[in-house]
């Protein structure tokens, strides 16, 4: 049996724009994005994030372009001049035209910079040690079926 692109395309509409759930014995309708725990939604999350990207990038002006540019899902680590964040921060968020997208900065601190669960720290010879990184309300517990 064959699947057409058009089934995949309906299928894929259905799932993404019937996502219902219960809250407090209340059923709910979600209206926008994906369902957290659908197979479906890192694809999904992932093939919007590279158009949007691709488009931010291919359009940035000049002065505000990244030396680097390294995404992981939603979070970006991009090596820009200081004076820079804040023409970037603009124009990333003024690509998304249905403004669900919201772009933030931060800058590094003491010459360091924590990306996922990694911390950047940028050495006075230019070099760049790598850490493990923990947020202050890391508990180092984890649920059975995950240390498995």
């Amino acid at each position: 049996m064959n699947i057409l692109v058009e089934d995949v395309l309906e299928l894929l509409e259905f799932i993404l724009t019937t996502t219902y759930f219960v809250f407090r014995d209340q059923i709910y309708c979600q209206k926008f994005g994906t369902d957290v725990g659908s197979p479906v939604s890192p694809m999904v999350a992932d093939i919007f994030m590279e158009f949007l990207e691709q488009s931010a990038i291919a359009s940035v002006p000049v002065e505000c372009k990244p030396k680097l540019w390294k995404r992981y899902v939603d979070d970006i680590l991009e090596i820009i001049k200081k004076h820079g964040v804040d023409a970037l921060t603009q124009h990333l968020n003024s690509v998304d035209d249905t403004g669900s997208i919201k772009f933030t900065a931060e800058q590094e601190q003491d010459e360091q910079m924590p990306f996922l669960d990694t911390l950047i720290v940028r050495k006075a010879d230019g070099r760049v040690k790598l850490l493990v990184y923990r947020k202050k309300t890391h508990t180092d517990q984890f649920s059975p079926s995950a240390a498995a």
